[in-house]
């Protein structure tokens, strides 16, 4: 579909080598970078998005969301003892 066909790539291990290469480079520039934004954005977002929540559960009926931590942990980390 994409690109040359398989069975040319691999007839020769550098060609093998420059397609994985490639392979790598592609994902690795594809994968974003963190988000650089400063604190007070993304403080001043996460209040607008809370007085938003505030105003949909109120205009549906529904009680509040109790507010979320917006920081993410990693369910594979090994807990401190």
């Amino acid at each position: 579909m994409f690109g040359p066909k398989l069975n040319t790539v691999f007839r020769s291990r550098w060609n093998a080598l420059f397609w994985a290469a490639f392979v790598l480079l592609t994902a690795y520039c594809s994968v974003p970078a963190p988000d650089d934004g400063s604190a007070a954005s993304s403080a001043a977002d996460s209040a607008e998005a809370e007085k938003i929540a505030k105003l949909v559960a109120t205009a549906t009926g529904q009680k509040p969301a109790e507010k979320q931590s917006s920081h993410h942990a990693n369910p594979w980390a090994k807990k401190p003892d």
